[in-house]
């Protein structure tokens, strides 16, 4: 799972799985959930992240993974 900002859109794009997304779909305005051709979700875009979204912290607790790669 990866989750990357891009300010230059000012979007978040929350990346779930390694497959390609099939189909599209937004829930909300600015809030678009990507589906594979199992209509399994691999992402979540919102945009205009900034305005709807607190991103001055991030905090990851709890998760099983054993591996954390921080990249600027």
């Amino acid at each position: 799972m990866r989750v990357k900002y891009y300010a230059d859109t000012d979007s978040l794009y929350i990346d779930l799985s390694e497959r390609t997304s099939k189909e599209s779909l937004e829930v909300v305005p600015g809030v678009v959930i990507d589906f594979d051709e199992n209509n399994q979700i691999v992402g979540i875009d919102v945009d205009n992240a900034s305005k709807i979204l607190n991103l001055s912290k991030f905090e990851i607790s709890d998760f099983p993974s054993k591996k954390m790669v921080l990249s600027s």
